[in-house]
């Protein structure tokens, strides 16, 4: 099963009335994520600034963007299969323009994560976004 796009997403996190319902919802998210080849669990991939290790991993397409990421707690697995949907499978202009703030905002997840989830979150999406950069400038 392929991730829904960010407006599926929307539309599925507003369906569930609280939010341990959402939590179970972003985990089974994350089961949906592509599997990482084991050769790309290295040190460059690693995503500095997160909590629990989260690897991130790139290669263009064409004119897209593909990611395949994982990480070692099964709820930031689900928070990256959010990111996923926002970013995976994209051009770099489309990466860059995304309002990732107001898509956070929509979820309301920033407010249902630690601060130290949340810094992660930061630092896995600053990353995405330099990669796209450095690809628009390539």
């Amino acid at each position: 099963m392929a991730l829904p796009n960010t407006e599926e997403i929307l539309e599925d996190i507003d369906f569930f009335d609280d939010w341990e319902e959402r939590y179970k919802y972003i985990i089974d998210l994350g089961k949906e994520l592509e599997t990482m080849d084991e050769a790309l669990y290295t040190q460059e991939r690693l995503v500095k600034g997160c909590q629990s290790n989260v690897w991130l991993d790139v290669r263009s397409e064409g004119d897209l963007l593909h990611f395949v990421v994982d990480s070692d707690a099964i709820i930031v697995k689900g928070i990256l299969a959010l990111v996923m949907a926002a970013y995976d499978n994209k051009t770099p202009a489309q990466i860059t323009a995304f309002d990732v703030d107001g898509y956070f905002q929509q979820l309301d997840l920033e407010r249902h994560l630690s601060p130290t989830r949340g810094n992660g979150l930061r630092a896995i999406v600053a990353k995405i976004q330099a990669v796209a950069q450095a690809a628009q400038h390539a």
